[in-house]
């Protein structure tokens, strides 16, 4: 063996884990303090929207069925995911701290990565949900059942926290002997593991696995459900019936395309042309922040049911009030 074939050897068997990454953030945008602004906002309102429609679930028990179990779920890890992301975000981004630790970067890759998984299929938990509403009316309270939900929710968390342990943990296999700059606001996924000046391509098989089970197959499943619901609603003879029935699925359908045409749009644009990293950066942040920010609003002001049961509470605690004068 050669000195230049043992050299590349012990490269090979050599791992280089850096001590800290380096957030690029943006470069040269002006009235960038309106962003952190926003994004603070932002963070108050989800923190908030989120807490109060799951106290509301919580207090009324009429709400306390399958569907409502669903929007727990998603009320829950949009709490959960905008706290993995934003805290940290404002203080790389207006303290300047621009230096993470690897373990840490890791694990906020883990967590943002987890909770868009999991949203992206509570969304589909939803459209399974008003396919079997409409089109099996009369089997609905014996398909969708606490249950079933639960147990289709718990699949989901324990199948997307194996899979991104996995996908994570292969960013342990690289080494990053080059530039340790990561072109984003945050620990994503592809920015970091393109830093390894070693073989990526199993990366890249994970990156295109994940983009498919997380953005492509949901959007398929959801589509065919709708497809099947449209089909449904058209037998219905009434015009009052069948609005009364797609009304339901208006405040769902609005959630499916706050959350799926941001990403889509981000990754298919990466993907297939050029797009500037400020506005990679501006576009991916909002992908995470906007569904978590209006969800708790649709579905407090788009859902009858939810209106019903804040006016209930309202009125009691004024009948309490008086009662105490």
């Amino acid at each position: 063996m050669t000195l230049e074939e043992k050299a590349v050897s012990n490269f090979n068997d050599t791992f280089v884990r850096p001590a800290k990454f380096y957030l690029s953030g943006f470069s040269n945008v002006p009235h960038i303090k309106y962003y952190y602004v926003f994004l603070c906002f932002s963070y108050i309102i989800t923190v908030l929207g989120n807490t109060f429609l799951l106290s509301i679930i919580y207090l009324v028990k009429t709400l306390h069925t399958p569907k409502y179990l669903i929007v727990v779920n998603l009320a829950f890890t949009d709490l959960c995911g905008s706290t993995a992301l934003i805290p940290k975000l404002l203080d790389t981004l207006v303290f300047d701290r621009r230096y993470m630790a690897y373990e840490a970067c890791l694990s906020q890759m883990f967590f943002i990565l987890f909770f868009v998984c999991i949203q992206s299929w509570t969304l589909v938990t939803m459209a399974y949900d008003r396919f079997i509403a409409i089109c099996f009316p009369l089997r609905y309270h014996s398909i969708v059942t606490k249950p079933v939900i639960a147990s289709m929710l718990l699949f989901l968390w324990a199948f997307f926290f194996l899979l991104l342990v996995f996908i994570v943990r292969s960013i342990d296999r690289l080494s990053f002997c080059r530039s340790l700059v990561v072109n984003s606001i945050y620990c994503d996924h592809a920015p970091v593991f393109l830093l390894a000046c070693n073989d990526i391509s199993f990366n890249y098989i994970m990156a295109y696995v994940a983009f498919v089970l997380v953005l492509c197959i949901p959007l398929i499943i959801i589509a065919l459900t709708y497809v099947c619901i449209s089909v449904a609603l058209s037998r219905i003879v009434t015009r009052e019936e069948r609005l009364k029935a797609s009304k339901t699925c208006t405040s769902h359908l609005i959630l499916v395309a706050i959350f799926f045409l941001p990403i889509m749009g981000t990754n298919i644009a990466s993907v297939t042309s050029y797009i500037h990293p400020n506005a990679r950066i501006i576009n991916s942040s909002m992908t995470h922040v906007i569904p978590a920010l209006l969800n708790p609003i649709i579905y407090s002001l788009k859902t009858e049911e939810v209106i019903i049961s804040i006016k209930k509470i309202c009125k009691r605690s004024r009948i309490n009030n008086t009662t105490k004068w």
